[in-house]
């Protein structure tokens, strides 16, 4: 209908990754910047959280920057899809939660990191423009 829009494609992609990096970079400062509560809120060892933390940060520097980002979004696709099975078989949360808290945005992650690795990030990476 609007085929003037694909030339903003990569564009498009670039905000995604953007977007996506910062979710994941707050959401891992916030395991690294007083992990014993964090972990008693979402039933984890200390250890693990400061681990799952340190991922989700560099996962998210990986991802929002465009530096090994097909790598950087499986991983964050691995880190949703073990979040999307505690709120399901753990905590028995649905899809929309009681308050909020369901699995819904975890997926929305999981779909936006797919559509990062099926692209590899579009064309403005920083990986591909320090290229020669």
């Amino acid at each position: 209908m609007f085929p003037q829009l694909f030339r903003f494609e990569d564009f498009g992609i670039l905000l995604l990754r953007l977007m996506v990096g910062l979710v994941f970079v707050t959401s891992g400062y916030n395991h690294l910047t007083d992990p014993a509560t964090r972990s008693q809120n979402i039933e984890m060892s200390k250890g693990l959280t400061i681990c799952l933390g340190i991922a989700e940060v560099a996962g998210g520097t990986g991802v929002g920057l465009g530096v090994l980002t097909q790598l950087a979004s499986i991983a964050l696709i691995l880190i949703m899809l073990g979040a999307i099975q505690t709120k399901m078989f753990v905590w028995h949360t649905g899809f929309w939660g009681e308050k909020a808290g369901g699995w819904h945005y975890d997926l929305m992650l999981v779909l936006m990191n797919l559509l990062i690795l099926f692209t590899d990030g579009g064309a403005y990476t920083l990986a591909k423009l320090t290229r020669p």
